[in-house]
């Protein structure tokens, strides 16, 4: 009952942090904002190309450095390109988009009459303005907030180029972010509306109007930067160009170098700047194509997303882990999905709350039904590991219900056994306590010998020690770790033989068997009583060899010199008949490891 308890305590709690998250925390929290819109960025802005008939004429390096700086050009050679392309009837442009600003008189006699009669002439033109915003502070009864969109002032053309060209405002509309996803299509000001430089040319190419409030739109690029068919500006007015590839198209001409800082971060292609020339351009194709998305209503998507996470930790507390871990995936791909298709109807589906809530409940499960599981096994298999090897504890722990089986496996091993050599004289001239002290020093020796190379306590046998290498688990160049624990053994004994014959006036001296081969190892005994050890004919040799072993000597089979004989100094000690075998056993003595 507890346990369920808490289990709808977890419901509850993450259904109010998903919606404090979706309703609020995208909204003003700039992290998670910027989270949202990177994941919106890469899952619904995928471009598939341009389907319209738009060029652009770019001001670009080339033309800069064969006309010179653009603020030292005469507005005769935006005249005399106007002219050009509009010179043979049958192969004019539908629109002429000009996404430069023409404020003011010119100070070239002549130059801006010569312009405006240009466009009068072609009929076809649309020319940038600009709204310069100011925030104001309002009041709506007690509640104070600030209008970032009053518009102070409008820059226009200078007035005799208003007065016979179509004008939009060209004001890009840049995220809190630093990106560009939406676009102002039209604005109020002082009664009058105003309309942007995009939706102007939308509505002179299809001759109907398209906008009529005051709006901004999220739009879906059609073109990443560079994308669109573009050609230099100097390369059309000096006749380098056929004009009649314009024909019938939406002309922009515009900045289309780095110089000229008209350059944006776009969301199509985060890390890449666009001009603004083709931030038009995927606006107006936005407007031709009905690619203009809205976002879902927040109170439909806060709905679903608390329903789908509450779903799916209710669901995960009932789940084992691998089971919850593909469940969450599952639901993180089908909210793509779904983001996808409903993008495609023009509605856009909020991405983060979803996808990075169930990313952190996947953490939590992990945490819950893993960790914390692990943890509790930990402390459950801590009373095994005094009676037997950590590897085998280790390998229990492994299985989920810690249920030991009876059964073995054959496995290529190396065996060593140890005993102590006249401990039984020792055992008579001293008191019992002193006995179990040196005894307990001799095991806790052998078993440090045994862990530092690697290998398996299988078991103390009285006063003897019995050790595996390569089991449980697979162990790299075993029987050479096998010799080397031997070796550490006897070092160590010296040792400690000083220590007991100052401290008991008596000292004893290990013999050391090691063999290799095949055995079965695995739980053998019976279902109340089972053991983790190895049996076989290699372990009896090993042991055969121990009990042949005098004091302070290491006793090798002949298989165990063939893999290590080359890093050891060995002995022949001979052929030795071994109690239990029939044959004798070639033996040697390690001297020392090289």
């Amino acid at each position: 009952m507890k346990k369920n308890h808490k289990k709808w305590i977890a419901v509850v709690l993450v259904a109010v942090l998903a919606f404090i998250w979706q309703v609020y925390g995208i909204k003003y929290v700039t992290a998670l904002m910027s989270f949202e819109n990177i994941l919106q960025d890469v899952t619904y802005c995928n471009p598939v190309g341009s389907t319209q008939n738009i060029k652009i004429i770019g001001i670009d390096e080339e033309t800069l450095k064969e006309y010179g700086k653009f603020e030292e050009w005469s507005r005769e050679k935006t005249a005399d390109l106007i002219k050009l392309l509009n010179s043979n009837p049958d192969s004019r442009p539908a629109v002429v988009g000009l996404d430069i600003l023409l404020m003011g008189e010119s100070s070239a006699d002549g130059t801006d009459n010569y312009l405006t009669e240009a466009c009068e002439e072609a009929g076809n033109v649309v020319v940038v303005s600009k709204l310069v915003y100011r925030t104001l502070i309002e009041q709506d009864k007690d509640t104070y907030f600030y209008d970032e969109w009053n518009v102070d002032m409008i820059e226009k053309p200078y007035e005799e180029l208003a007065a016979v060209a179509r004008q939009g405002f060209a004001n890009a509309m840049i995220d809190k972010d630093g990106y560009i996803r939406r676009a102002k299509l039209a604005a109020e000001c002082w009664g009058e509306k105003e309309k942007s430089f995009a939706c102007e040319i939308a509505e002179e190419f299809l001759e109907k109007p398209l906008i009529e409030e005051d709006t901004i739109v999220r739009f879906l690029f059609s073109g990443e930067p560079g994308e669109y068919e573009k050609v230099s500006f100097c390369d059309v007015l000096e006749g380098r160009v056929d004009i009649r590839a314009f024909e019938d198209s939406i002309v922009l001409v515009g900045a289309y170098a780095p110089g000229m800082q008209d350059a944006y971060n776009v969301a199509v292609e985060r890390g890449a700047q666009m001009y603004g020339v083709e931030v038009h351009a995927n606006i107006i194709e936005a407007l031709l194509t009905d690619k203009i998305v809205s976002d879902i209503p927040v109170y439909i998507s806060t709905a679903l997303i608390v329903i789908v996470l509450a779903a799916y930790i209710l669901l995960g507390h009932r789940q084992k882990l691998l089971h919850a871990i593909l469940e969450g995936a599952a639901i993180m791909v089908a909210w793509l999905l779904a983001g996808i298709l409903l993008k495609n109807i023009g509605f856009l589906l909020p991405l983060s709350v979803v996808e990075a809530g169930t990313g952190i409940l996947m953490i939590y499960f992990v945490i819950t039904k893993y960790i914390l599981e692990k943890l509790g096994k930990k402390r459950m298999l801590k009373a095994f590991e005094r009676y037997v090897a950590p590897q085998v504890v280790k390998e229990l722990s492994r299985q989920e219900d810690f249920e030991v089986k009876l059964g073995g496996e054959r496995r290529d091993i190396a065996v060593l056994f140890v005993d102590i050599r006249g401990f039984t004289t020792m055992s008579e001239k001293l008191l019992p306590e002193q006995v179990v002290e040196i005894l307990n020093e001799y095991l806790d020796l052998t078993s440090r010998a045994i862990f530092k190379n690697e290998g398996t306590l299988d078991k103390f046998i009285g006063d003897a020690t019995m050790a595996v290498f390569n089991a449980p688990v697979d162990l790299e160049d075993y029987v050479y770790k096998a010799v080397c624990a031997a070796a550490d053994m006897v070092k160590e004994a010296r040792e400690l033989e000083k220590k007991l014959e100052e401290r008991f006036g008596s000292s004893v001296q290990f013999g050391i068997g090691i063999n290799c081969g095949p055995a079965i190892v695995g739980n053998i005994g019976s279902e109340r009583r089972m053991d983790y050890t190895a049996i076989g004919d290699t372990v009896n040799t090993a042991a055969r060899l121990e009990s042949t072993a005098g004091r302070g000597e290491i006793l090798i089979s002949q298989a165990v010199y063939e893999v290590v004989k080359d890093r050891i100094e060995a002995e022949p000690v001979g052929e030795l008949s071994l109690k239990g075998k029939l044959q004798k056993i070639q033996t040697y003595r390690l001297n020392r490891i090289k």
